[in-house]
């Protein structure tokens, strides 16, 4: 699977705000990392859906690569409403 979650810069939201101003934000503690997980994990599974893997195998496959989440939890960040 393509790494996802960061650019060659260390930016994960590379396709909202440009690096500097990511980095702005972040040394100035306005970044909410959890809320950039969520992000990232939402987009990964979008990206495991659209290669036909069922959502179950994929909330399973997030499983792997966040282990200090629950499944129950990941499932909660795929489907709940965005603000």
């Amino acid at each position: 699977m393509e790494n996802l979650s960061l650019s060659l810069s260390g930016n994960p939201l590379a396709e909202l705000i440009s690096d500097e101003i990511y980095n702005l934000l972040t040394t100035r503690g306005l970044i909410d990392e959890k809320s950039v997980r969520d992000y990232i994990i939402r987009k990964k599974f979008k990206s495991l859906r659209s290669q036909k893997i069922n959502a179950s195998d994929a909330i399973e496959t997030l499983c792997e690569e966040y282990p200090y989440l629950q499944f129950d939890t990941i499932r909660k960040i795929v489907y709940q409403p965005r603000n």
